[in-house]
């Protein structure tokens, strides 16, 4: 790992709390005030034609409709590990948005996150290709048996030699239940319940082999499984004042179960349009604009929020009682029935204006300089650890970020330099967990419930129960002996 000259370094000890942690700060030798924090960007993308930006597909700059073909990926995968991306995160999704006018036909017309293939497919590939980039991928706890997600994983966890993450989902849309032969999908509360007797499951299958998690939500009952399980939160808001207080209060569930709330580690979205000059970035989103899908956008808020938008008159506010649907994001749903001061009121006529480019998350636009500062701001506000950095075409916008944005972020200090002209951030290969926490913390930390799963720690912890339980005493007639 490449490290400035003037950055101390000490061993990570197994909970990395009195780690200086060399992944993640360096020394701000400019002021006197606490150390500079790294920001970590991750590459968002999806196995589907339109992402967050649907209709970008209509652009011949944009490569998306290449997904099926195996070299997009690994083209995308060594871009990425040139501009020293900490990871690919993949989304996914096991059906269509069916609430905008109680139709999926709209979600195909205007291929809204219509599923393609399986993310887990190319991960090998790209793996083959790179030798620090790490993968964040999708799935869900509510539609296969924990043994079989448990060795799909660990055979990612082998052939990437560590760099694999889990964003854990419970599932919500209809259309995917339909997919498995179930006509309703299990309610919000219960989804987290089996999700978390799931993760207690695969700590046992797991044994301490454990890759590095990610977790969607802020909700009542997903914070308080992030807080027990996450490592990597991923948020999502149009405000970093409105996303700092659900970020605060997931810290304060994770110190109330005895882990370092500083462990955790939170992600937003995030959409940069970049150019070398400001006129270049506006030249860009105008671009973007003529492409972009009104429908296939208000497809994808509808979905979200359990709000028919299209049953909405043009003008009037949105609220959270429009929301007919009892099977939806409701995180999602709250972040965007909520004001802030750069959307004082959300009516149909913003939704459309917003959410065809970014999917209603921030969207900066400016040169490399600029969008930094958004960046830098975001970190500030939210008390967030990184990015999800969702792209308008692709690969076009992570280009911009690896030749223009991540120099930038480097010239600050705020991005790790290259440990060589390949643009990788090591010398050496790192796992997924050790290039957040620093080098030697491979597995879970012993803070982290599942921990307390790893074999060692199970058998101890089995023995002890066993060798304090009282035994039983019983007279012959059956009763306790007094």
């Amino acid at each position: 790992m490449a490290t400035q000259s003037n950055l101390p370094t000490r061993e990570p000890n197994s909970t990395g709390s009195d780690n200086l942690n060399q992944a993640t700060q360096q020394e701000d030798t400019a002021a006197t005030g606490p150390p500079k924090k790294y920001i970590l960007l991750n590459a968002f993308d999806m196995s589907t034609i339109g992402h967050l930006s649907p209709g970008q597909w209509k652009d011949p700059k944009d490569k998306s409709d290449t997904k099926t073909d195996i070299e997009y990926w690994i083209e995308l995968a060594k871009l990425l590990e040139r501009g020293g991306i900490n990871a690919l995160f993949l989304a996914d999704t096991y059906g269509g948005y069916d609430t905008y006018e109680n139709s999926l036909d709209d979600c195909i017309r205007r291929a809204a996150q219509w599923p393609m293939t399986d993310p887990t497919i190319p991960i090998s590939a790209m793996a083959a290709v790179t030798k620090n980039l790490a993968f964040g991928i999708t799935a869900s706890t509510s539609f296969e048996p924990p043994f079989l997600l448990a060795k799909r994983f660990s055979t990612l966890d082998h052939f990437t030699r560590g760099r694999i993450g889990w964003n854990i989902v419970t599932s919500w849309k209809k259309a995917a239940f339909k997919a498995i032969g179930l006509d309703t999908p299990i309610e919000h509360d219960e989804r987290y319940a089996q999700a978390d007797e799931y993760l207690r499951v695969l700590y046992k299958l797991w044994e301490g082999s454990w890759s590095d998690e990610a977790t969607a939500g802020t909700s009542s009952a997903g914070s308080q499984f992030a807080a027990t399980h996450a490592e990597a939160i991923f948020v999502s808001s149009h405000s970093p004042k409105l996303l700092a207080p659900k970020i605060a209060n997931i810290r304060k569930l994770a110190a109330e179960r005895g882990r370092d709330p500083r462990s955790l580690k939170f992600f937003a979205t995030f959409t940069p349009i970049i150019g070398a000059t400001q006129e270049e970035a506006q030249a860009k989103y105008e671009e973007a604009k003529k492409h972009a899908s009104t429908i296939g956008g208000l497809v994808l808020f509808s979905g979200w929020t359990g709000i028919d938008i299209s049953r909405i008159p043009l003008d009037r506010d949105i609220t959270a009682d429009d929301s007919l649907e009892a099977h939806k994001v409701r995180s999602i749903l709250d972040a965007f029935t909520t004001t802030s001061q750069a959307i004082p009121k959300w009516t149909p006529r913003v939704v459309a204006e917003r959410a065809s480019i970014g999917g209603l998350g921030p969207v900066a636009i400016g040169t490399p300089s600029h969008v930094a500062d958004e960046l830098v701001k975001w970190v500030t506000e939210a008390d967030l650890d990184g990015f999800n950095l969702a792209y308008v075409t692709t690969p076009g916008t992570f280009e911009d970020v690896v030749d223009l944005l991540v120099p930038e972020l480097r010239r600050r200090g705020l991005y790790p330099p290259a440990a060589d002209e390949t643009g990788s951030l090591y010398a050496d290969r790192l796992t997924a967990r050790e290039k957040v926490y620093g080098r030697g913390q491979k597995g879970l930390r012993d803070d982290h419930l599942g921990s307390t799963y790893k074999y060692d720690n199970y058998e101890k912890a089995k023995a002890s129960a066993e060798k304090t339980t009282p035994t039983e005493n019983t007279e012959s007639d059956g009763k306790q002996a007094q």
